[in-house]
C-alpha cells in the first residue's frame, strides 16, 4: 500500500506522507508533540534509524534493536506544552504483545537544538490491560473489543 494514502499510525487521521512521514524523511518537527508523535509512528513501524537520529545525543543509546513482538495500537497524547527550548509531552500508547494488552504511559522530556526538537527522556509507566469481550476495543476504533483486536 502507498504512503500517500496509508493512515499515519499517530492516529492523526491524516495519511503517513503528510504527517509523520515527512519527519520520517528528514523534516524536523516543529515541535515536541509533532516529535513525539513522528516517534510513536517510527516505534509502530520499526524505523529504528529514526528514533536514534532523534534522540538527544547525550541520553541516545548505542543501538536500538526493532520489537517485532510488539504491535502499537494507539496513541493519546494528554498534555504536551514547550517554552523557549525545552518542551514536555505526556502520553498514552496502547500496544500489543501476543494476545496481551498493555499502556506504555510516558512523560516525556524534549530539548531543541540548532533549531531541531530531540527527545531527551521520560519516566515510563507500563501497565497491563485485561479487556472484556463486550468492552469498546483498546485501539479506539470504536467497536466491542471482541468484534475487532480480541478477534486476532
Amino acid at each position: 500500500m502507498s504512503t500517500v494514502t496509508t493512515p499515519c499510525p499517530c492516529g492523526s487521521g491524516r495519511p503517513l506522507d503528510e504527517c509523520c512521514g515527512r519527519f520520517h524523511a528528514g523534516q524536523p518537527a516543529p515541535t515536541p508533540e509533532a516529535l513525539m508523535r513522528s516517534r510513536y509512528s517510527a516505534f509502530a513501524l520499526g524505523r529504528v534509524d529514526y528514533l536514534l537520529a532523534t534522540w538527544h545525543p547525550d541520553t541516545r543509546p548505542a543501538e536500538l534493536s526493532p520489537d517485532d513482538a510488539t504491535t502499537w495500537l494507539r496513541l493519546e497524547v494528554r498534555s504536551s506544552s514547550a517554552q523557549g527550548d525545552e518542551g514536555q509531552v505526556h502520553f498514552r500508547a496502547t500496544f500489543r504483545e501476543g494476545r496481551r494488552f498493555g499502556v506504555l504511559e510516558e512523560a516525556s522530556r524534549f530539548l531543541r537544538l540548532a533549531g531541531a526538537w530531540y527527545y531527551l527522556d521520560g519516566q515510563p509507566t507500563v501497565s497491563r490491560l485485561k479487556p472484556g469481550r463486550n468492552d469498546p476495543c483498546v485501539c479506539g476504533s470504536g467497536r466491542k473489543f471482541k468484534q475487532c483486536c480480541g478477534t486476532r
